[in-house]
């Protein structure tokens, strides 16, 4: 299978008369873009926002990020939400780089939603920092969430899918300036470099909402009805897989993380170097004890099949997922499969508390992408997109209406005080953490 993704490298967004790309400069007509939103009736009000790096802007809650894309066969990147059933992670797609579209709650706000502060001290904590975003403010009719902390919002998720690929459609009949190319070998294939590690990478997506609809989709197949299968790097970059919205925001992967997947890309670059990159393993992960019994068993017979000697495990949230996590680092290890894991921790807001909730002393390798309950001050923004008494009313995974000790995490100046937790997708599991490592 062969994918190529041609790169635009944005320079500037604005609006203008006429939605175009020129000269790397998107310019898009917000009235046009809007009316398209506005053809979902549960849409009840819509704005759209420009955000730039250094812009003394606070975003929240944020819901997920998309990178503007298009194909060039005019099918939908993402098969199964947008359109048909087609095969993903092949053929020519045309990417904008440097800017996502971010899907905005106008008020309402949710466990799973985070914050960005696009400059100041709070800037460091998020990916989403760096790129220009394209914020699509959204209410809905969907008030049966309003009072929930865990909240589909399909509405505005699947709006900013739509002005995602409405945006990557102005790249369309135009030169990239570069292209990355994504191809892999069939695992029996014998151009395959034998006397090389075999390595997979173990996604282990967030799929726990036994409800339909709060979860990844694959294909437009809820994962909470997955078992564990194998699947084409090139389909994850590709658009197969979107977010869910159901997951403590720090740990939360983007759709915007799937289609760029870092760690991917980094075994893609190894393959026939250091390593013989099979491809992924796309499990889940679960509530009840004999159900991640039973993911993992699948997870580790596929790669023992494949001949895999090595596995990176990657975990999507923490705490119940711990377990998901830890279950399947051993049961790897058990087969024989070397296996590092990704994950962040949860050790409490003074750090003292065990990292995952479960441990096993087989997962002797893991990368630590952060502390969840790390205490994180900021002062006040001159502009706010969306709103921020959500942060502090509605229960986002980082935030509090009323400590005892600290009050809300929301003062009457404007300035913040949460964890880490509400930080949008600030834990980077995926391999692009902007975080560093200290030594003491």
């Amino acid at each position: 299978m062969k994918l190529e993704v041609g790169n635009f490298n944005v320079k500037d967004v604005i609006f203008g008369s006429k939605t175009q790309y020129d000269n790397s400069v998107l310019t898009i007509n917000k009235e046009e873009a809007l009316a398209l939103i506005c053809e979902d009736s549960h849409v009840t009000e819509a704005d759209i926002v420009i955000v730039k790096p250094g812009d003394m802007v606070r975003i929240v809650p944020v819901k997920d990020a998309v990178e503007a894309r298009c194909r060039l066969d005019d099918k939908t990147v993402f098969p199964g939400v947008l359109g048909d059933i087609h095969q993903s992670g092949e053929g020519t797609i045309h990417a904008i780089k440097g800017m996502s579209v971010l899907g905005v709650g106008k008020h309402w706000g949710g466990f799973q939603d985070g914050l960005i502060d696009m400059g100041g001290e709070g800037a460091k904590y998020t990916y989403f920092s760096q790129t220009i975003n394209v914020c699509l403010v959204l209410n809905t009719d969907e008030t049966f969430e309003h009072n929930e902390q865990q909240k589909k919002n399909k509405a505005i998720r699947w709006a900013s899918m739509i002005l995602a690929e409405y945006l990557g459609k102005t790249v369309k009949t135009k030169k990239p300036d570069t292209t990355e190319v994504f191809s892999l070998e069939s695992v029996t294939d014998s151009k395959r470099n034998a006397s090389l590690p075999k390595v997979v990478m173990v996604l282990q997506s967030q799929s726990q909402m036994e409800e339909a609809g709060y979860n990844t989709f694959v294909y437009g197949w809820d994962a909470n009805k997955m078992l564990p299968t194998l699947i084409h790097p090139n389909e994850v970059l590709g658009g197969a897989i979107i977010s869910g919205s159901f997951m403590p925001c720090s740990s939360k992967w983007s759709t915007f993380d799937y289609q760029n997947f870092p760690m991917i890309k980094k075994l893609y670059s190894e393959h026939g170097k250091s390593i013989n990159f099979l491809g992924v393993i796309l499990s889940n992960l679960n509530v009840a004890l004999e159900q991640k019994q039973r993911s993992s068993l699948f997870v580790s017979q596929i790669a023992k099949n494949l001949g895999a000697d090595a596995a990176v495990v990657a975990e999507e949230g923490y705490g119940n997922p711990d377990a998901d996590f830890i279950i399947c680092l051993a049961d790897l290890e058990d087969a024989g499969v070397k296996t590092v894991g990704l994950s962040n921790e949860c050790t409490g807001r003074d750090g003292a508390s065990q990292p995952l909730v479960t441990l096993d002393i087989k997962a002797n390798a893991i990368v630590s992408c952060g502390n969840v309950s790390e205490m994180i001050e900021l002062p006040a923004m001159p502009v706010v997109v969306g709103e921020l008494e959500s942060l502090a009313r509605d229960g986002l995974s980082g935030g509090w209406n009323n400590d005892a000790i600290l009050g809300s995490s929301v003062r009457a100046d404007g300035s913040i005080i949460m964890e880490n937790n509400a930080m949008f997708c600030g834990d980077r599991v995926v391999g692009w953490s902007t975080k560093t490592m200290a030594e003491f």
